[in-house]
């Protein structure tokens, strides 16, 4: 009988204190906010890191494919493959190792250059592109403002004199 009334005694202690069940979320959600804000600001930084003032365009968006390499021709004309520096006189050099033997797929090429630069000087890269067996090549730029509606040049002499 004694061991009825020990276990009714710990049954009623132990139906007070009952172990708590629920997890505290409200850090978890805090902590989670304070990444996803940091990853928003961070994210457009992390697309390329050589700044350069792109020219404008009503393009479609590139899609995103894996196997894509970024050249960029900045303001000086200086080009970077992939934010490193490449001199002029190597980027043959470079370029061959990148293509690599023949019958592998090559990359898509990004190519960013800035709006300053002289059209002479994009179409010497993208030569040594081509001559390197580079023929998938998207020009980037940015979204344009709609064009402002222009209204048609009519000839106001019909012809007669």
């Amino acid at each position: 009988m004694a061991m009825g009334v020990m276990s009714s005694a710990r049954r009623g202690r132990s139906s007070r204190r009952a172990p708590m069940a629920e997890i505290n979320v409200t850090p978890f959600v805090d902590v989670m906010l304070v990444l996803l804000i940091i990853f928003m600001v961070t994210a457009p930084l992390l697309a390329s890191g050589v700044p350069i003032d792109l020219p404008e365009s009503n393009a479609n968006p590139l899609d995103q494919e894996p196997d894509q390499v970024t050249i960029a021709i900045d303001e000086a004309g200086y080009i970077y493959i992939d934010d490193q520096l490449v001199e002029q006189d190597v980027l043959p050099q470079v370029l061959d190792n990148m293509a690599g033997p023949e019958g592998l797929s090559k990359p898509l090429i990004n190519l960013r250059a800035d709006t300053s630069l002289d059209y002479g000087r994009v179409m010497a890269v993208m030569g040594e592109l081509n001559r390197a067996g580079f023929t998938s090549i998207s020009l980037v730029t940015t979204a344009a403002a709609p064009a402002p509606a222009v209204e048609p040049v009519t000839d106001s002499s019909d012809g007669e004199e």
